[in-house]
């Protein structure tokens, strides 16, 4: 069996509220799943019943071949979880955090040191969490994760309100656990981030799956959004479609000499969503 993550019709409410609705998408083992979507659209909610801590109310889902809510310890321990500072102690440093968790799965002290260097924080070893700054915060939410080094390792939002230095050593850490196998569930709303790191896609809106697959794959099939974008030495600027007609009128602006600049645009996850949607992918 092949698929890490099955769900099939998945729904889920909070009284009235429907936060899920009747979804259903497979990630396959190895690969880098991300699912995007504005704040509010269901990302947590689906980390949330994947990893247990939430039953849904409809549908069905399959960690590693389990039902979810039949998992055990066992199970738990195939997987990791990188959420806010879930599983952060604040008054512990960072040395007794991992040293913490390492216990609680019956494992030794080896490993520990090297896992704080791997993620850049020898140094803050003996720093209390409620210290870290939130780059260094998200770090070692990180190394905990994948401390038992897990089969599936969810990730939500692990970027977000980051500076890019730290932005970029965290992707580096992802594609580096993506390469010994470990299967990774992305949360995010950053379009850039999905393009860099992610296989496949889902793209979430109120609870629905509105778009899937690879984000290169999506961007061909929204081809139709290419534009061209003119500027005239009159400093008009001009946007045209992707055609034949706008090759003619791009001919008669070069006869007369008013083409000052001309660039193309192509279609991303953040047009094909205003499209699908009428709302912005990512935070404004």
């Amino acid at each position: 069996m092949n698929k890490a993550i099955s769900i099939k019709e998945l729904s889920h409410s909070f009284g009235k509220k429907t936060v899920l609705s009747g979804i259903s998408f497979e990630v396959e083992k190895g690969e880098v799943f991300g699912l995007l979507g504005p704040s509010g659209a269901g990302k947590t909610t689906l980390i949330n019943i994947l990893t247990g801590q939430l039953r849904a109310t409809g549908g069905c889902t399959l960690i590693l071949g389990t039902a979810s809510q039949d998992m055990t310890g066992e199970h738990y321990k195939q997987i990791g979880i990188m959420m806010d500072h879930f599983g952060l102690y604040e008054r512990m440093s960072c040395y007794d955090n991992l040293r913490f968790y390492q216990m609680l799965d019956g494992n030794g002290k080896d490993g520990i040191e090297e896992m704080l260097r791997g993620v850049g924080l020898s140094e803050a070893k003996k720093t209390p969490v409620m210290n870290l700054s939130k780059g260094m915060t998200n770090r070692l939410a990180f190394a905990r994760a994948i401390l038992r080094s897990p089969k599936i390792l969810f990730l939500d939002e692990p970027t977000s309100g980051l500076d890019p230095t730290t932005v970029e050593a965290i992707h580096k850490m992802i594609l580096e656990e993506k390469q010994k196998g470990t299967t990774i569930f992305l949360t995010t709303h950053n379009m850039h981030e999905a393009e860099k790191l992610c296989d496949n896609i889902a793209l979430l809106n109120e609870g629905k799956i509105v778009e899937y697959g690879a984000p290169a794959d999506i961007c061909r099939r929204y081809y139709h959004q290419k534009r061209i974008q003119l500027h005239l030495k009159s400093g008009e600027d001009i946007v045209l479609s992707y055609d034949a007609d706008s090759g003619k009128k791009i001919k008669e602006y070069l006869e007369m000499g008013e083409l000052e600049t001309i660039h193309s645009t192509e279609p991303n996850l953040e047009t094909i969503f205003m499209e699908l949607t009428g709302r912005r992918l990512e935070k404004e």
